[in-house]
């Protein structure tokens, strides 16, 4: 389960596994889970998916007729009472008890086991996996792993925020033994200009020294970043190197561009405090910041500063790098935000007590 800030390319390694995993002979599924309803909802819709995919290669089986039953059944239970269209009836005692953990093994074993009747494996691939409530992700881990104990060719890969090893921890403390969390993070400098160099290589085009150093530089070795910077100077030169000049000429467009379709679609979903807090963080650097300190920037104590903090990590902006800090899930957010509210909020206390008037 690869790990890491927005914009290093976690998606991209998952639909490289998917992509993959299909050469393999697996059937594929891909969930993204949402921030704002339900992931179960998501993840029955594409095991449905599977189960009537798997129902099609060869005459039905009792296996595959047995997993579509116990996802009818798992369906029927879902809080606004829709369920999932299956032309099946629901088989009774599986999938059906309202325990999710419980309801969710059933289902994965099921379709675990008509994967294996077929003869394929499946791969579950599931991206921003750090928006699952503790009891989604504790029912999915728990799921997962009795479909490991009873040896089915189940797989799980997916993805999220560097928080989601302390989630899944949390949600059940042998997760750290059944899942691998690789930190995917910025390139190093080598790596940041080969990614430049080699596909404009191939396109025979070249980039001079002084440019190349400046793209780097100024992606700060951040994959998105880099696509950004390079497609921006790769439209800009007119021809072959492209030139230092030419990086230059875009960076107010570049700028422009992360800044509205990266940063921003993020900032405007907070709230006026939310959005305070992360401004108090912009004004320390780039972190990470002790919650003291950003609770001092603010001029609130730390425990009125808690439930912003907990709001902010649970939007995905931010994370615990370690206990008592606070760092941006997304790259370069405090230079972003210092942009977008030029002026920091003024401390509204000092050492925890309001400031008097002056008389």
């Amino acid at each position: 389960m690869p790990i890491g800030l927005r914009g290093v390319g976690k998606t991209v390694l998952l639909n490289r596994f998917a992509e993959i995993a299909g050469t393999e002979g697996y059937v594929v599924g891909s969930v993204e889970a949402p921030d704002d309803e339900s992931f179960v909802m998501r993840l029955a819709g594409e095991l449905r998916r599977l189960l009537l995919d798997l129902d099609r290669v060869r005459k039905a089986s009792t296996a595959v007729s047995r997993a579509l039953s116990v996802l009818k059944s798992f369906t029927y239970h879902f809080p606004d009472g829709t369920s999932i269209s299956l032309g099946v009836q629901p088989l009774a005692g599986y999938g059906d008890s309202g325990d999710l953990t419980r309801d969710l093994t059933d289902v994965l074993v099921a379709v675990g086991q008509a994967a294996g009747d077929r003869g394929q494996g499946l791969l579950l691939s599931i991206d921003e996996l750090q928006y699952l409530s503790r009891k989604e992700l504790g029912a999915l881990i728990t799921a997962i792993h009795r479909t490991t104990q009873l040896d089915l060719p189940v797989v799980l890969v997916g993805a999220g925020l560097p928080q989601l090893p302390g989630l899944a921890g949390e949600a059940k403390s042998y997760a750290e033994r059944l899942f691998d969390f690789p930190m995917i993070g910025s390139l190093d400098a080598a790596d940041a200009r080969a990614a430049l160099e080699v596909p404009a290589s191939e396109l025979d085009v070249e980039f001079a020294r002084g440019a190349l150093d400046l793209l780097v530089g100024s992606a700060q070795g951040y994959p998105y970043f880099l696509q950004e910077w390079g497609s921006h100077a790769w439209n800009a030169a007119s021809n072959s190197p492209i030139k230092r000049e030419d990086v230059l000429a875009v960076a107010d467009a570049v700028q422009h561009q992360l800044d509205e379709n990266f940063f921003r679609v993020r900032f405007d979903r907070l709230t006026p405090r939310e959005k305070d807090y992360l401004r108090a963080m912009a004004e320390l650097g780039q972190g990470p910041h002790r919650s003291g300190s950003i609770a001092r920037e603010l001029g609130i104590a730390v425990e009125s500063a808690g439930p912003m903090r907990s709001n902010l990590i649970g939007k995905g902006m931010i994370y615990s790098p370690g206990h008592g800090e606070t760092a941006f899930t997304v790259p370069l957010f405090d230079q972003f935000i210092r942009r977008a509210m030029p002026t920091s909020t003024p401390r509204r206390r000092t050492n925890g007590r309001t400031p008097q008037k002056p008389s």
